[in-house]
């Protein structure tokens, strides 16, 4: 039996480590965000290195082989529709007033049935207040939109992430292998086995989410963006887009998108038509990604909770700013598997089965 000091003590050192690496991120918050986007790219790429040497290929090129890819790939393409979704918001910006009026005469019966029942009611008073308060939302959200897009390239050319961030990432894909074997025989030899299983499921729970849910989020984010943008819908890419950036969470993503889409196409189209194209693409895209995109990129064995993981994110924000975003879903699943770690020792434990 463990001495009841040695398990206090024990419990002080992790206590203690933790708060100090805690301290540590929030006062190096400004200087550490490419290292930690250095870390995350080595580990959402490991298993296509991993693969690569299982074919025969060293590591140090499979890393050359895998980071390049990515940046012949994947940084022209964000950076095409980084450029299409501006200017899709200019144009959009441009053609406000227009779709103000439109939609304002898609509800001129609405108001108009109102005050036949509530002969009281001043109907060009809601018209004035719809007209100024959705012409306000429309600037303000379309030059919010225009910030986070030109905050975007400037942080992408920002220095230290141009050069940092793939450096890092290299190192960590190459030498991943060793950075675990190094760990793991860091670990206290009493609660290896312990630790490993805890290991083991973060990484699996981390695997499901971030990979799985990635891949769902841009395949899904890419079929609403096209299917938006053939219905001729302005704005359709970025919309589309957006709706499967935040399909992590729940619902969410495919509610606000549709709730988007709906309303720019009855203020831009005149007919029925097109709105019920609109609809037919988010009922397609819902059909896919519960059947077939979920189930076999993601599974469900995450146990990641969509209230847990909007609390992540807002936390992370508020403390660290865009590295907490970064980062919060990551420990959010780290901190799951805590809890059921703890929760399952507790029902084991003589206080839960003590009558």
């Amino acid at each position: 039996m463990i001495p009841q000091k040695t398990t206090n003590r024990n419990w002080l050192f992790w206590i203690t480590l933790f708060i100090l690496f805690c301290t540590a991120v929030y006062i190096l918050r400004s200087v550490i965000m490419p290292f930690v986007a250095g870390i995350i790219i080595g580990y959402l790429f490991d298993p296509w290195v991993a693969k690569l040497k299982k074919a025969g290929i060293n590591r140090t090129v499979g890393t050359f082989i895998v980071l390049g890819t990515v940046l012949i790939i994947i940084i022209p393409g964000i950076f095409l529709l980084l450029n299409a979704i501006n200017e899709q918001i200019g144009k959009f910006l441009e053609t406000a007033p227009q779709y103000i009026a439109a939609f304002l005469r898609r509800i001129e019966p609405v108001i108009n049935n109102l005050q036949e029942h509530f002969p009281g009611m001043d109907g060009e008073k809601i018209r004035g207040y719809i007209r100024s308060n959705i012409s306000n939302w429309l600037k303000v959200g379309g030059n919010i939109l225009k910030s986070l897009i030109s905050s975007g390239f400037a942080l992408i050319n920002i220095l230290s992430l141009l050069l940092i961030t793939p450096v890092v990432a290299f190192y960590i894909l190459r030498d991943w292998e060793n950075i675990v074997k190094k760990a793991d025989s860091l670990l206290p030899r009493k609660s290896k086995e312990s630790i490993r299983q805890q290991a083991k499921e973060i990484d699996r729970t981390l695997a499901g989410f971030i990979r799985g849910q990635l891949s769902v989020c841009i395949i899904l984010g890419s079929f609403y963006a096209l299917g938006l943008y053939f219905t001729g819908l302005e704005l359709g890419l970025l919309i589309g887009f957006l709706a499967g950036l935040i399909s992590f969470i729940p619902y969410i993503g495919s509610i606000s998108g549709f709730i988007v889409s709906i309303a720019v196409a009855l203020a831009q189209f005149d007919s029925m038509t097109p709105v019920f194209h609109v609809v037919g693409v988010f009922i397609v895209g819902q059909f896919l990604e519960g059947n077939f995109l979920t189930p076999k990129l993601v599974g469900d064995s995450v146990g990641l909770h969509p209230v847990w993981i909007m609390f992540a994110l807002l936390a992370g924000g508020v403390l660290l700013g865009f590295l907490g975003l970064m980062i919060a879903v990551p420990v959010a699943a780290v901190i799951g598997v805590f809890i059921r770690h703890a929760i399952k020792n507790y029902k084991n434990s003589s206080l839960y089965l003590e009558k």
